[in-house]
């Protein structure tokens, strides 16, 4: 099992962190001494993830923020939150996800749900927390991609599926934008010269509620081939399905624009992992992120005070 570096004295940031993967990485992040703060759609949840995590690592620093990813006026004001506060942020970790919906459905910026909040909402975290990432000493950003996005291309004439819209599609579509995001963050850091690292991750094929969620919502549920794959397909619990992404936030071998999952594609230990092309497209990427300000209208600073 991966060991987590000591982390005392910094302060990380989990999206999702109620369940699954987030949990995981808050707990351990927590055990190793940094305040996490545990960044979720529902702070009841939140706060009982807060109690499992303080019983197995009593004194632990772990708060509770609600952050709605699928609602931009949620994330500023998670993000104008912590600014406001004004402390370094070390790690910020981008988990939280929601995977196959089976219906067309929107966020309130009226954004493909998916797109929206696997992609979009933690792209405008991002941009919007750099002030803070930029002040700590040797800040992290951690994106939770996909396998599926090796079979993603972005579209940009539909990005928001309006003309046809495929739950797996627009899933594999939203986890290749957070690879193309993970690597322009990193370039970008190289060429403004930020002490910031950008590297990515994906968690093979993990047992966690977004494998069951999505496909349930607005009464939907899975197809018979997605249970029956469910059941036969190797797995693994968030305990390994969590290392990647704590690999990529906290490992002092970790390099930027690096990508990171299990040894056997969908289980085991963490290893290097090749992008697939798609995610190497520099200039996808540039145009990805350039359409991402403009419907955020969050935008990366050009020079750091």
């Amino acid at each position: 099992m991966y060991q987590v570096p000591d982390q005392h004295g910094k302060l990380a940031v989990v999206t999702g962190a109620n369940s699954g993967t987030g949990k995981e990485a808050a707990k351990r992040l927590a055990g190793a001494g940094a305040h996490v703060v545990l960044a979720v759609r529902t702070p009841a949840k939140g706060e009982q993830a807060r109690a499992d995590i303080l019983a197995a690592h009593p004194g632990a620093q772990v708060e509770v923020r609600r952050l709605d990813l699928a609602d931009l006026t949620s994330v500023r004001s998670f993000a104008d939150g912590l600014v406001a506060e004004g402390r370094p942020l070390d790690l910020l970790l981008n988990n939280a996800g929601v995977m196959n919906v089976p219906q067309r459905t929107e966020t309130a910026d009226g954004f493909e749900l998916q797109l929206g909040s696997n992609f979009l909402g933690p792209f405008a975290l991002t941009v919007q927390l750099l002030p803070l990432l930029l002040a700590a000493p040797a800040p992290r950003v951690a994106t939770m991609s996909s396998g599926t996005a090796n079979r993603a291309r972005i579209d940009f004439d539909d990005l928001q599926s309006t003309r046809a819209y495929s739950p797996t599609r627009a899933y594999a579509q939203s986890k290749l934008a957070d690879m193309l995001m993970m690597l322009h963050l990193s370039d970008l850091a190289a060429d403004r010269g930020w002490p910031l690292l950008s590297a990515g991750a994906h968690p093979g094929y993990t047992r966690t509620n977004l494998m069951t969620s999505g496909p349930t919502l607005n009464g939907g549920r899975p197809g018979l081939l997605e249970s029956v794959l469910y059941k036969i397909v190797p797995s693994q619990g968030p305990e390994q399905g969590a290392e990647p992404l704590l690999y990529a936030a906290t490992s002092p071998d970790t390099t930027p624009g690096g990508y990171y999952g299990p040894r056997w594609a969908m289980v085991g230990p963490t290893k290097t992992v090749p992008a697939p092309r798609s995610a190497r497209d520099k200039s996808v990427a540039a145009r990805l992120w350039a359409e991402a300000e403009r419907l955020t209208g969050a935008a990366a600073p050009s020079r750091v005070s």
